[in-house]
């Protein structure tokens, strides 16, 4: 049976290595900086937990391996939700931004809509919508366009490399800064964090490093630019305000934006693994969700067996975790995206601070010595390479 995040229990037993949090144990010498009293992380000098777990789930059942590869029905979803939101936006042309139903539609449909379009993009990345790379990533430029701004060209390195470097200092942009988890350590601050949440998504990659800039980067741009001009010329500009409101909404207080915090959050500040010295047992790092909000959402709440597979498609994650259930029955879960943000904010022993954090270890991935569009990573068991 599994058991939710709140009963704070810890992974399989197999597991010998632990966390710690940061004022608890000495620290090596080069890690004088994250020995602050201002550092509240949880800093483990362990390597993330996906590669061993992928690697125990393949040699224990190897017929996982045949469930890497694109997924055809992913290209016509993407298609009916784009047209969708071109539709609603169109038929919206008329209507005051301030009024109820301009506000619904953005809310219920457009924001679901634009939130479903994030995660097309997520699962585009890993080039598995199409077998060819370069088709992957004019597919992804296709399914920003309701969006409004360009992000899905920077996005694939920056996710790609949060896969590589889960947790790695200076590489996850996942990672909240200490900056955000210091001045958001309150109600009033995790309430702004979850209400602006895709401002820090959208802006903290470009604080922690600069991504090279290279054709598709460009092409991005161009194609968005003319695609919301062209709809504003067309319809009207309510149209392109309709579409930036989903995407705002999107990424803020509304159900599926749960999926943002539930992923990576330790849910307690002061996890009785990382108290109790004689624990030799760490907290996970990723945290799944098996609720019926994963209809909307590409299967991203089944993230550990995404981390431990990302070339497994999203109409085979389930799969994944029947094949390999022992796996996965005692990992830790949440119940509810919605209780997750709620738990978020009020709660006082969770916050930003609630993350694991390693100084080493990962890799950029994207632009720097390899080739943009050759990364193909549905054509090999990721991590293994």
């Amino acid at each position: 049976m599994r058991s939710s995040v709140a009963t704070a229990t810890v992974p399989r037993k197999e597991q010998t290595k632990r966390l710690v949090p940061v004022d608890t144990e000495k620290k090596p010498q080069e890690e004088l900086s994250r020995g602050s009293e201002h550092d509240h992380f949880f800093w483990t000098y362990t390597e993330e937990p996906h590669r061993s777990r992928r690697q125990a789930i393949i040699k224990a059942h190897p017929e996982v391996t045949k469930l890497c590869g694109p997924e055809p029905l992913t290209k016509y979803l993407v298609t009916f939700v784009v047209s969708l939101q071109i539709l609603c936006a169109y038929m919206l042309r008329n209507s005051p931004i301030l009024s109820w139903p301009f506000f619904l539609t953005a809310y219920i449909v457009g924001a679901t809509a634009n939130q479903n379009l994030f995660l097309a993009i997520h699962e585009i990345s890993h080039n598995l919508a199409f077998r060819s790379p370069l088709a992957n990533r004019v597919f992804a430029v296709f399914a920003n366009l309701p969006i409004g701004i360009p992000y899905s060209a920077s996005f694939r390195p920056y996710h790609l490399t949060h896969h590589k470097s889960l947790g790695v200092d200076g590489l996850d942009t996942d990672l909240p800064t200490a900056f955000e988890a210091l001045f958001l350590d309150s109600v009033l601050g995790k309430a702004f964090f979850c209400t602006f949440q895709i401002f820090f998504y959208a802006l903290r990659p470009m604080m922690v490093y600069q991504l090279p800039l290279t054709k598709i980067h460009l092409f991005n741009v161009l194609a968005q630019i003319a695609f919301d001009v062209v709809l504003v010329k067309a319809v009207g500009w309510k149209a392109l305000v309709y579409l930036l409101a989903s995407s705002f909404l999107a990424g803020s207080l509304h159900p599926c934006a749960g999926h943002f915090i539930a992923e990576h959050y330790v849910f307690e500040k002061q996890p009785a693994a990382a108290r109790d010295p004689s624990n030799k047992i760490p907290l996970p790092e990723t945290f799944s969700y098996y609720g019926p909000l994963n209809f909307f959402t590409y299967n991203v709440g089944l993230h550990n067996e995404h981390h431990d597979f990302p070339a497994v498609p999203w109409t085979r994650l389930h799969k994944l975790n029947r094949i390999a259930h022992e796996f996965y029955d005692e990992l830790p879960y949440h119940k509810s995206w919605v209780n997750v943000i709620w738990q978020f904010i009020w709660d006082k022993q969770v916050g930003l601070w609630c993350r694991v954090k390693r100084a080493e270890g990962g890799r950029k991935v994207g632009g720097w010595k390899e080739e943009e569009l050759g990364n193909n990573e549905s054509k090999v068991i990721p991590g293994v390479r």
